[in-house]
Formats: structure tokens, sequence, C-alpha cells
């Protein structure tokens, strides 16, 4: 890289002093002599260089002049200046001037070398960098993978649970629909007076003028009935069923169904058939 920009300005260096000295030659050699002219075209390239030159001693040692470095674009005007004025002067102005502006075209090549030695790095601390560079497009591109995987996932995820979702709310909504139209002909069943007495007749045998009301079965959350223990009491009597369910029955005003009174029955930890506890309640409320 620094061929790349050394080698422009030295080019442009050497064709604008040339041009200079040629300049003042042709133009000067006319009103006095030739060798005069040489003096005053090599002054100038001269004093033109020397600056350059210790411009480059400085920036080899990472130092700067603003006086030097103002003296070279002085010369860089003057010998600019001395070629628009030849120009202006000559036959064909046209062709000079688009010249005249070699010397400080040289000057700025100079300065954006500088500039590049000022800001060089050495090959290793380039490698150092384009390694972190690459690092982090590649970080880049997998935390974008990443999330775009993630995303992928999610959608997924809910479009499942989503239609998952559906599927139960549609088989609830079904299941719910059915049983209400069930649990509704169990009332119209349980409201028809004949068809509750032919119900309980065919349930339970019936009292002798007494018809008990037919109960619906329980449809609803239930309580775990807890599991006997090893040392369980033994079985009720008949009498000593009835007094238990007749005391149930009664702690509340009014008193208890029988479906209420058997959860509290078998909540109190009271042991007894179903046939039997049945019948203890139809003995105890006729």
């Amino acid at each position: 890289m620094k061929v790349k920009t050394v080698l422009p300005a030295v080019a442009m260096t050497a064709v604008s002093m040339v041009l200079t000295l040629a300049v003042v030659v042709m133009w000067l050699g006319t009103v006095m002599p030739w060798m005069v002219a040489l003096v005053v075209g090599l002054g100038i390239d001269g004093g033109w260089l020397a600056t350059l030159a210790y411009e480059r001693r400085l920036a080899a040692q990472g130092d700067h002049s603003t006086p030097v470095t103002v003296v070279g674009w002085a010369f860089g005007a003057v010998a600019t200046s001395v070629l628009v004025a030849h120009a202006l002067t000559s036959s064909t102005p046209a062709a000079w001037l688009a010249v005249s502006w070699l010397p400080l075209a040289a000057k700025a090549l100079w300065l954006v070398h500088g500039l590049w030695e000022r800001t060089a790095l050495t090959p290793r601390a380039l490698e150092s960098i384009r390694g972190i560079q690459q690092e982090a497009r590649d970080d880049a591109a997998v935390a974008r993978a990443r999330l775009r995987a993630e995303a992928a996932t999610e959608e997924t995820r809910l479009t499942a649970v989503t239609g998952a979702g559906a599927r139960v709310a549609r088989v609830q909504a079904e299941t719910a629909k059915t049983l209400s139209e069930a649990w509704l002909t169990l009332e119209m069943a349980r409201a028809g007076e004949e068809t509750g007495k032919a119900l309980t007749s065919v349930t339970t045998p019936v009292t002798a003028g007494v018809t008990p009301r037919w109960e619906l079965p329980v449809w609803g959350p239930s309580e775990p009935v807890r599991a006997p223990a090893l040392d369980a009491a033994p079985a009720l009597t008949d009498d000593e069923l009835d007094s238990v369910v007749e005391e149930i029955r009664t702690s509340r005003t009014p008193p208890l169904s029988y479906r209420e009174m058997s959860v509290r029955f078998r909540a109190a930890g009271h042991s007894a058939s179903e046939v039997r506890l049945r019948a203890a309640w139809k003995r105890v409320a006729a």
C-alpha cells in the first residue's frame, strides 16, 4: 500500500519540476540570459524539493512542522503561478493552463501519502483486525440464525398448542351439550309424577302408602372416599345406623337430603353399604 501512494506522488513531483523548469527557461529566456532563467527555475524547484524533503524527514520521525508545510505550499503556489502566467501570455493558453495545476497536485499527493503513513498499521495488526471483524460477522450470523430458529420453533409450538386447544374446546362443548341434554331428560323424568313413581318402584321397594321421592344422580365434583383404616370399626347395627342417619339428617334446618346426608355420613368416617344406608334413610324419613 505504501508503494501505491508514494509512486504517484514521486511521478507527479518529477513531472511538475521538469515542467516548471522548462516553462521558466522558455518564458524568461527571451528577456534574460537563459542561464539566469535556468537558475530561477532551479531555485523554484529546489525550494519546493527542499521543503518536501524536510517534511518527509519530520514525518519519518513522527513529527510535524507547520512553518515548513506553509513554505512548501508557498513554493508550490509560486510554481503554479509561473505556469499560469506563462499560459496567459502564450498563444495557446488552454494547453498550458491544463497542466498548470501539476505542482499543487504533487503537494496534494504527498499530503495523502503522509496521511496514510500516520494511519498505517502493521500486517499483524491488520490481520488481527480482520480476525476480529470476521468473528463479529460470524457471531452476528449465528445470532440471526438462532433468532430465526427460535422464532420458527415458537411459531410451530403456538400453532400446535392453538390447534390442540381448539380441539379440546370442541370436545368439551360437545360433551357439555350431550350432558345438558341428558340432564334435561333426567329432570323431565324426575318432574313427571308417574315416571317418578315408576322409577322409584323399580329402584327400591315401595312402602305401603308412601312413595319416596326419586333423587337425581350426583353430577359434579365429589369428595374422595377415605381409605378404610386397618382397625376399622365393626359394622353398625340397624338401630345404630338409624340413629346416626337421623342425627346427620336433622343437623340442619330444613333436614338434609339423602345425597347431602350420604356425603356427611361417609365424611364422618362411618361405613355402610348403599342399600343399608338408603333403607335407614327411608326408615327415619318416614
